[in-house]
């Protein structure tokens, strides 16, 4: 019966010291050119410090005209190759393996960090207010943007990166190709499934041609990305069954988009929450189909138990934990090295509802305050600080309007 404590040798030979690993957050701590900074590296750091097997580094832009967030990475040349160095070195540190997740937003491109237009396989706007129509890729772009992510992978090795993963999920731009919904293409990059999918098969297959034979490198992929008419399980086992032809290390399952946060625990059956995991029934309808490669479940999980009897039942290989380490970086050596069952994580919601339901949508304020609650413990830990899991609300509230002025509270109208 494998355990939690397993090691896990992955088809390229890496070796990972056990099967738990710290999923991709976003940490928004790129400096001011996007280039990894110091406060970055102390983040990684203390994770690298927490016990974990592997630890995913947040989504890193493979194009510095297209960025999905301010505070992103942007890795398209060697311009921060000693700070990317050193960045790899803190985080293996204390025995962990560190990959670089690589990634282009696609029409999820934020319009204020980004240069120009978002572009997407077609032309179709996010049902999210406030986002551009996006400008189609010619085919030459395509290829440009496939030999980006190469580049990027290129350079994550040479800097001392045990590993690369392709971020195909969340409604980036990789599951933008993969979607019928965002990709109505009839050339060679869309019009079924087969062609939907050559995008990412490219990205995997120039990547692989790259770096060394011991590099690994991996994919996440949503299970579904539950919306009406989109990428879903069926086909979705197809890219898995396709991706078995190709060389590679780890399949890591989540779920969802922005327009349906599946990842967020949104809309989950009773009985998928029972079992903590978001993904581990669609795992288990993959597993055969995966054969040799790895695969990864990200989303629920709290408990040890859980854990224990995910990685026994075969249906998956390595625990994914991202929320509970933004509070409990040190999330792996409790599991393993103490008698503590349970990861609470807190719940961050406004208080004064009443009040500020008259002035805003307190659902969509909930969702915003949640984030950035999280993503303040994150930038605590990269200013040297331990997380405080009783920050109240309303200090957070007090960063995001600093932030973003008092349209922080403006109502929104809900996407569709």
């Amino acid at each position: 019966m494998t355990t939690l404590g397993e090691s896990l040798t992955l088809p390229c030979g890496q070796i990972l010291r056990n099967r738990t690993m710290k999923a991709a957050l976003s940490e928004a701590l790129g400096d001011r050119a996007h280039g990894p900074s110091t406060r970055l590296e102390t983040l990684y750091g203390r994770w690298g410090s927490g016990g974990f097997g592997l630890l995913i580094t947040g989504n890193v832009m493979v194009d510095r005209t297209q960025i999905a967030e301010p505070g992103n990475v942007v890795v398209d040349d060697d311009r921060d190759a000693e700070a990317l160095t050193s960045w790899a070195k803190t985080a293996k540190n204390g025995g962990a393996e560190i990959w670089m997740q690589l990634n282009h937003p696609g029409r999820q491109s934020n319009p204020i960090a980004s240069r120009g237009r978002p572009v997407a396989p077609s032309a179709i706007a996010l049902k999210i207010p406030g986002m551009a129509t996006p400008r189609e890729l010619s085919t030459a772009e395509i290829g440009e943007i496939i030999d980006k992510f190469a580049e990027t992978a290129r350079i994550a090795e040479s800097s001392g990166f045990g590993g690369v993963q392709i971020h195909a999920a969340h409604g980036y731009l990789v599951a933008q190709f993969l979607s019928p919904l965002s990709n109505q293409r009839t050339d060679e990059w869309g019009g079924d499934p087969e062609r939907r999918r050559r995008f990412l098969i490219e990205i995997v297959r120039r990547i692989r041609s790259t770096v060394a034979p011991g590099f690994a490198v991996s994919v996440k992929l949503n299970s579904a990305d539950f919306q009406r008419g989109g990428f879903s399980e069926d086909e979705s086992r197809e890219v898995v069954r396709a991706l078995t032809e190709e060389s590679v290390d780890l399949i890591e399952i989540s779920g969802g988009s922005y327009e349906s946060p599946a990842m967020m625990g949104k809309a989950q059956k009773q009985s998928t929450r029972d079992r903590e995991a978001y993904f581990l029934e669609y795992a288990e309808t993959v597993r055969a189909i995966a054969g040799d490669i790895p695969l990864a479940v990200t989303g629920g999980f709290r408990s040890r138990s859980a854990m224990v009897e995910a990685l026994a039942s075969g249906a998956c290989d390595v625990i994914g934990l991202g929320r509970p380490t933004i509070t409990i970086p040190d999330a792996a050596t409790v599991l393993l090295e103490s008698d503590r069952e349970r990861l609470n994580v807190p719940t961050v919601e406004f208080g004064a509802r009443k009040l500020l339901g008259k002035v805003a949508d307190i659902s969509m304020l909930d969702g915003a305050l949640d984030l950035q609650w999280h993503t303040d413990q994150l930038h605590r830990m990269g200013d040297g600080s331990e997380p405080d899991p009783a920050r109240p609300w309303w200090k957070t509230l007090g960063t995001m309007v600093r932030r973003n002025g008092l349209d922080a509270l403006r109502p929104t109208k809900r996407a569709a």
